[in-house]
């Protein structure tokens, strides 16, 4: 949906004064009334104002962009305003706001946050915002974002399809759904636009499949790309061409996969009911080592959820405890910090059943979903069976939960396989009960046996790391920060990525700390550099540059792509310096993270913030100088 489809004159008004935030909301949403789109803009108010109570939408820049889901909003409706003198708004750099788009969006869906990411990726441009600002009256100001908007997304934001369909389908996915998901699908449809190819392309982000593909798009195209790190659903492509390809292929090799579909030098996907049916190319398998790099990445990514918003929540209540009234029960001491330990907890209990559970998804299909998570569940119970360490329970923790999601999928698969000789008539029963009751009873079967064995190994793990002196932390938080900066979003970083997730889970903290922050580095290391030396980037590259900033507050690695993809000679080594140099000071301030995610954000329940902060600081710097260093001035086109 377009910015431009939503808004019209009598939304906007320019040069207003307001006496503070409560009076700017208050003339937004007369704007938005005007729409015909509420029905009780009284409720909608609430809403608005139940959103800012739990952050305020201000930005930098002086721009902000209340939004709020509604009931009472009838269709999607956007409105703006801009203010003679800025109020307080809570931005996070303290200046007033003075330009403001409110979004209403119905209760249903997710609309909001794609008007929200369109609107975002706008006022990122310098131009935009001086352009909005000196509009003289509203028919220019809907002129100006008309205007930045085509320039940006297009005329359309999805390309009509002629009367014959699409000619190239797609799918993108990564694990996390965030970054790469999207880069990828802009990569294709900006090459299928440049060959004159008619391109739809679907994508499974963090938010669900948006742009769907229709079984009709599906019959009349000539072929399908699926570009994914995860698997997808499949089935519906059984019969056409198919070409399956990492999703960074997606990214960086656009056109010759549009081209190679076109060309027709592509398989026929042949759906043989499980996830395991993948083609790569010319009807070969894939590697056993990109098999076992899916199935995990789909476990990690449904696990995340899980993981970041427990982890949290039982930050923010040893942020809200009182440590002197029992040191032994911290956490729990007081009931508003109980509260905050109890839920999260409950959503951090989640985390192995969910990641064995969709790995064996991954491999098995539905049918392995139960099996993998009863594996997942008793890796983190454990049993009494041969126990080991006295208490009455042997956890296998993280590598059993791990392990059961791999064992419960290929279980899964051999007893399709042998149930493949039944009788026809018995198909039915099949998914209801003999998957799920031999597939439980062989992993619990399994687990008991090897819960032991995992759990020495974990024990074994976890002693090493809290063993390890000054000098070795250091270094162990330079390896996992610089992983974090080595491909930015491919294999090396998710494994970093994995094993700082792992280390919160055995309640190692430090590891978490090194890996988020090498992570942060790319990005703004490279904004730094395109602020300090302008000379060696181009115009494009300095104004994407800005972006970073932000990118790298908010732990969005993927970033500094683009940039190390143009010249990875020496933007990867700087990068990865820069984030080796703040994961070792990390270390050795002792930095600790119980959430996996959320950048700056979270930086309020980091263990010693000051010495996070300065090592951000010092590896970013680092990372600007090697840059300045090792890049070469760039040459403008006159």
């Amino acid at each position: 949906m377009r910015i431009i489809d939503l808004i019209t004159k009598d939304r906007i008004l320019l040069g207003a004064s307001a006496a503070d935030k409560q009076d700017a909301i208050e003339k937004m949403v007369e704007l938005q009334a005007k729409s015909g789109n509420l029905s009780d803009k009284e409720v909608y108010k609430q809403a608005i104002l139940a959103r800012e109570a739990m952050s305020s939408t201000a930005i930098e820049a002086g721009i902000a962009v209340p939004h709020a889901k509604s009931e009472t909003v009838t269709a999607p409706s956007l409105c703006a305003m801009t203010l003679k003198e800025g109020v307080d708004y809570g931005a996070m750099d303290g200046q007033p706001s003075d330009l403001f788009f409110m979004i209403a969006a119905p209760l249903n869906g997710d609309l909001h946050l794609e008007i929200l990411s369109h609107l975002m990726v706008l006022l990122m441009d310098p131009q935009f915002l001086a352009a909005l600002r000196g509009a003289k009256d509203e028919a220019e100001f809907i002129s100006v974002i008309d205007r930045f908007e085509t320039e940006k997304y297009g005329a359309a934001q999805e390309t009509k399809p002629q009367k014959s369909g699409y000619q190239v389908l797609a799918v993108t996915a990564c694990p996390t759904g965030i970054a790469h998901t999207y880069m990828a699908a802009e990569a294709l449809e900006k090459a299928g636009k440049e060959m004159g190819i008619s391109i739809k392309v679907e994508t499974n982000g963090s938010g669900g499949v948006k742009n769907k593909l229709t079984d009709e798009e599906i019959q009349n195209a000539d072929g399908i790309i699926v570009a994914a790190d995860k698997n997808v659903e499949t089935a519906r492509f059984a019969g056409k061409k198919v070409l399956f390809v990492p999703v960074s292929d997606g990214i960086h090799k656009a056109e010759q996969l549009i081209e190679q579909i076109e060309r027709g030098n592509v398989p026929v996907y042949e759906h043989k009911g499980s996830a395991e049916d993948v083609v790569v190319s010319k009807n070969e398998k894939e590697s056993i080592g990109r098999q076992f790099y899916k199935h995990l990445m789909n476990g990690v990514s449904h696990m995340l959820p899980f993981v970041i918003g427990g982890g949290i929540l039982i930050a923010i209540a040893f942020l809200l405890d009182d440590y002197s009234i029992d040191p032994a029960n911290f956490g729990m001491n007081t009931p508003l910090a109980s509260f905050f330990k109890t839920v999260g907890g409950v959503a951090f209990d989640f985390m192995l059943p969910v990641l064995a559970g969709y790995i064996a998804y991954s491999i098995a299909d539905r049918p392995g979903l139960a099996v993998g998570f009863v594996g997942g569940y008793l890796a983190k119970v454990g049993n009494s069976f041969a126990n080991i360490t006295g208490d009455g329970a042997v956890s296998g923790g993280f590598l059993a939960a791990l392990l059961a999601g791999f064992v419960a999928g290929y279980l899964v698969l051999l007893l399709q396989k042998i149930a493949s000789k039944l009788p026809d008539s018995m198909d039915g029963i099949k998914p209801v009960l003999i998957y799920p009751l031999f597939g439980v009873f062989f992993i619990g079967v399994f687990m008991y046996a090897v819960n032991p064995a995992m759990a020495a190994i974990n024990t074994g793990i976890i002693n090493l790391l809290n063993s390890m002196g000054g000098s070795s932390k250091i270094l162990l938080g330079a390896i996992v920060a610089g992983m974090m900066s080595i491909d930015m979003g491919g294999p090396f970083n998710k494994a970093a990525y994995v094993f700082g997730t792992a280390s919160i889970a055995s309640g190692n903290y430090d590891v978490m700390a090194a890996v988020m922050i090498g992570g942060m580095i790319p990005p703004l290391a490279i904004a730094l550099a395109t602020t300090f030396f302008k000379k060696k980037f181009t115009a494009d590259e300095r104004k994407s540059g800005v972006v970073n900033y932000i990118m790298g507050l908010c732990f969005i690695t993927e970033g500094a792509i683009p940039f190390a993809a143009s010249d990875p000679l020496r933007v990867i080594p700087s990068c990865v310096i820069g984030s080796a140099v703040a994961g070792g000071l990390s270390m050795m301030f002792g930095c600790t993270l119980r959430a996996p995610h959320g950048g700056i954000f979270v930086f309020p329940v980091v263990g010693n913030v000051v010495g996070y902060l300065i090592a951000l600081a010092a590896g970013a710097v680092v990372g600007m100088l090697m840059l300045g260093i090792l890049k070469k001035n760039k040459t403008e086109a006159k």
